[in-house]
């Protein structure tokens, strides 16, 4: 496994993150959960990624199964709010930030958190009093970092522009060959300040492993098929020459010396201002495949082309 330094932290990250939306909210059963937990770090991976909405507390309370008895330093603990916990928890108030923050340190068994992320902008909250209730957790000492997911770019300028806060040092966007869009405007803003991306479906919700055959049935285990975690695939990924162009770099991946899903986690990887890629997974045995792509060396020209089938 290797490491990068999360933007402008003392924070060192695993290339390759673990993510516990699919696998500790309840998406497979608890025992097998934490044996993902487990073989993720035992395999290297110190940055565990959550949030309070998986599960509404779920997954945070998996998580704190799991990792307790564990030294604190010998994982990164990442975890977010904005979305409704109840009819009326929701969103980065002042009031929302200390509630929510308490709540996931609770379910976590933890004292802090490394890095507690603004899961989306929230339009109701004027955005000074969300950035100084942050920084009040910071200096609270209930997290050490904090970091925003899809947000606006306006609005992440805004927040650099303030003064008297504390700054973010971490950015969440969705990001692979199938959903560039980061590249536009949030990579090279977060570059220019010291902003590291831990990237969200890096392999485009499984698309990009190869598994959904053009024409063929969905895999009875696959994300697509589940009732419980459909809901929310992308199904334009799921079209006939999208995921014909797919099988397409299988000559590439291999000339690599990788797999599929390798190729792909290499290929956002390649991107200096992306710290970590987070992979979900319901089988310990994802994970083993997962981080060998960290660290791994592939000729541009692989990439360039793999760019050209997929029409990215």
């Amino acid at each position: 496994m290797k490491y990068r330094k999360l933007g402008d932290s003392d924070l060192t990250v695993s290339e390759i993150a673990f993510g516990s939306w699919l696998t500790t909210a309840g998406g497979v059963e608890k025992d097998r959960a934490i044996a993902c937990v487990d073989r993720a770090l035992a395999l290297g991976i110190t940055l565990i990624d959550t949030a309070n909405i998986y599960g509404r507390g779920v997954a945070e309370t998996v998580l704190g199964e799991a990792l307790a008895g564990r030294p604190r330093d010998s994982y990164v603990l990442a975890t977010k709010l904005f979305f409704p916990m109840t009819e009326t928890d929701r969103g980065l108030s002042a009031g929302q930030i200390a509630k929510q923050i308490d709540a996931s340190l609770q379910r976590l068994r933890v004292e802090y958190v490394d890095l507690y992320q603004c899961h989306r902008y929230d339009p109701d909250t004027p955005l000074d009093e969300t950035m100084q209730a942050l920084t009040k957790a910071v200096q609270d000492g209930k997290t050490r970092y904090i970091g925003f997911s899809e947000w606006p770019v306006d609005k992440i300028e805004a927040a650099l522009a303030m003064t008297g806060v504390t700054k973010f040092v971490s950015s969440q966007p969705q990001y692979s060959l199938l959903h560039r869009a980061p590249e536009a405007a949030v990579i090279p803003l977060c570059a220019r300040h010291d902003i590291s991306q831990i990237v969200w479906s890096p392999l485009a919700q499984g698309v990009r492993t190869g598994k959904y055959a053009p024409g063929a049935k969905l895999p009875a285990d696959s994300r697509a098929s589940s009732d419980q975690m459909g809901g929310a695939f992308h199904r334009d990924w799921l079209k006939r020459e999208l995921l014909e162009a797919v099988q397409g770099l299988k000559p590439l991946a291999a000339q690599a010396g990788l797999t599929l899903a390798q190729f792909a986690l290499a290929w956002v990887l390649r991107e200096p201002n992306v710290a970590a890629a987070i992979i979900g997974a319901s089988r310990p045995e994802q994970i083993d495949e997962n981080v060998l792509a960290s660290g791994a060396v592939v000729p541009a020209e692989l990439f360039a082309e793999a760019e050209r089938i997929i029409g990215a």
